[in-house]
């Protein structure tokens, strides 16, 4: 999907997978989006355009607990609950973003991993859930899960450009959208979306659409293999 007013200029994005497929060996991949930024009669402004790519996974229903120290033994407390909170989101731009557009746009575009709509069901305290969107945040910056690649975009002959984005191992199956943005002196002029989809394959996604079609079955092979398993190694541990 292709935005833009009339007379202003145009993206048109890439990816260099569409598909990405995952396998009980993948540890992870790199994703290149590239494309070309076309001005209106071919002519190009004399201040450079820039460009930001969003790379989103699908929304996610997430709740996060705090833990405490009673009497030596760390239990549960407080806890917040996210709506919609993306399972992979990460940004790439061609500058630092906050050099790009101001606060309000970044809020708009969802510019940034701190500018994230991430729902909140359960909180009515400002400072209470700031400190829940923030743990949130760390915790997903840690696994790779959330990321920020700002200055990272090239932009060749003010025309053509690229950006790579790595995805994590532990990034789960489904939808994910590849947004691209044009800014123009601070505003975005134009965008771009383009779809990729992540999913098992091989004997992890018999094993995945086993689960999802044939449940019961699913369910009672799974217990008898258990069930089997521990009988095989009581009757080995009694032969030793």
């Amino acid at each position: 999907m292709l935005l833009g007013a009339a007379g202003e200029p145009m993206l048109v994005p890439d990816v260099s997978q569409r598909e990405v497929e995952i396998q009980y060996s993948f540890t992870g991949a790199d994703l290149l989006l590239f494309g070309a930024i076309v001005y209106p009669d071919g002519r190009m402004p004399s201040k450079p355009a820039d460009i930001l790519v969003v790379l989103k996974g699908p929304d996610q229903s997430i709740t996060m607990r705090e833990k405490q120290k009673v009497a030596g033994i760390w239990v549960n407390a407080d806890s917040a609950r996210f709506r919609s909170a993306p399972s992979f989101y990460a940004v790439a731009s061609s500058r630092p973003i906050a050099k790009l557009v101001d606060e309000r746009t970044a809020a708009i575009y969802e510019l940034g991993v701190d500018k994230l709509q991430l729902s909140p069901s359960s909180l009515n305290d400002s400072a209470e859930l700031n400190r829940f969107q923030a743990g949130l945040i760390d915790l997903r910056e840690r696994t790779g899960l959330f990321a920020e690649h700002q200055g990272s975009v090239e932009i060749t002959e003010g025309v053509l450009y690229r950006a790579r984005i790595p995805l994590p191992a532990r990034v789960i199956v489904g939808d994910y959208t590849a947004e691209t943005f044009l800014v123009q002196d601070g505003r975005v002029v134009a965008a771009a979306v383009r779809d990729i989809t992540i999913r098992k394959s091989g004997f992890e996604r018999f094993m995945a659409v086993a689960a999802e079609r044939w449940s019961f079955l699913y369910g009672l092979t799974a217990i008898l293999l258990a069930v089997g398993m521990g009988w095989t190694a009581g009757a080995i541990a009694r032969r030793l």
